[in-house]
């Protein structure tokens, strides 16, 4: 056998056996595990709870209190700052008693980002303490009701820690009935175009839009990106900012938002995300149409949760804003 001959069958007979060597270890080798799915985080608001008789006196502070520091440790909540709660209720002028009306409960869920809203009350029976609440879904306005009670001498913190865990309990069970799923974008567009009227004239548009997330910088825009989308999938011409002819809009939309950190679970990150947008005749410069909207994603980034908090404060704004500029 001939030199050259000798080391192509040696050469031949490496690569067999480096490849049977890279199929066994590929067997014997569990395979990587999937990467887990991001559990569900419910932004949600506690309400002051109301107390009912003289008798629980100063009572509906206290749970309203440690509900709160009983829910804020749970890694699937993330709590709306009761600051902005405050501003907010100031703002639309109720109160958690008069939180009976779903289209406020829909607007404090606008403003906030909130999903799911906790109202309740304390009161005593006897010589039994009771403590209700309910869970209300801002979108859904479904109402799930959860409860407590104990002697008037038991430790009120217990009760309530009793409470917040029959919450997380309820949240667990019936939380994609308080909170629906997100609506595709293909829907939305569907919904709009029947409210519109699919062959109806539509105006030029011309959006200026302007966005930051508080900390860092941020690159492709998403709110203009969305709006863009969503008026091109409904038909409108839409002028471009930096090259179009802006005389030839009829309408401007013109907005800002912004996006900031919020909160921290375990690996993955809340952010808040608020955008206001208003619709402006071009030739007379009346205001056609304003709104806001207050959005909270979860995601492992930071940055991909503030875009994604944006395009869903975004894609709610303009359901409710270019139907309200074409009256």
């Amino acid at each position: 056998m001939n030199t050259r001959r000798l080391w192509i069958l040696l050469v031949a007979l490496a690569f067999s056996l480096n490849t049977v060597a890279v199929n066994c270890a590929s067997a014997q080798e569990p395979a990587a595990p999937a990467a887990a799915a991001a559990p569900t985080v419910y932004p949600l608001a506690v309400f002051p709870f109301q107390e009912r008789g003289k008798e629980v006196a100063d009572m509906g502070g206290k749970v309203t209190d440690l509900l709160f520091a009983s829910l804020v440790a749970n890694d699937k909540i993330y709590l709306v700052e009761r600051e902005d709660l405050k501003k907010v209720l100031q703002e639309l002028e109720i109160s958690a008693a008069g939180l009976t009306d779903p289209k406020q409960s829909v607007q404090v869920g606008q403003l906030t980002g909130a999903k799911i809203l906790v109202t309740g009350s304390v009161f005593q029976v006897g010589d039994k303490t009771y403590v209700v609440a309910k869970l209300i879904g801002t979108e859904s306005t479904r109402v799930v009701g959860a409860s407590v009670k104990g002697k008037i001498d038991d430790d009120l913190e217990a009760l309530v820690e009793q409470l917040a865990k029959n919450l997380v309990a309820k949240i667990g069970e019936q939380g994609d009935q308080l909170v629906p799923k997100p609506v595709a974008h293909e829907d939305r567009i569907a919904a709009l175009l029947k409210t519109l009227g699919k062959d109806a004239p539509r105006p030029t548009v011309l959006i200026q839009v302007t966005e930051r997330h508080i900390g860092q910088t941020v690159s492709d825009p998403a709110m203009e990106t969305e709006l863009t989308k969503i008026c091109t999938d409904l038909g409108f011409k839409v002028i471009d900012r930096n090259s179009g002819d802006k005389a030839e809009a009829d309408i401007l939309l013109k907005g800002e938002g912004f996006s900031q950190f919020a909160a921290r679970h375990e690996n993955l990150v809340s952010v808040k995300a608020r955008v206001e947008l208003k619709a402006i005749d071009r030739k007379t410069g009346r205001v056609l149409a304003a709104d806001r909207q207050t959005a909270v994603r979860v995601d492992l980034a930071e940055l991909v949760a503030s875009k994604a908090a944006l395009q869903e404060a975004t894609e709610s704004l303009a359901t409710r804003i270019i139907p309200a500029m074409l009256k």
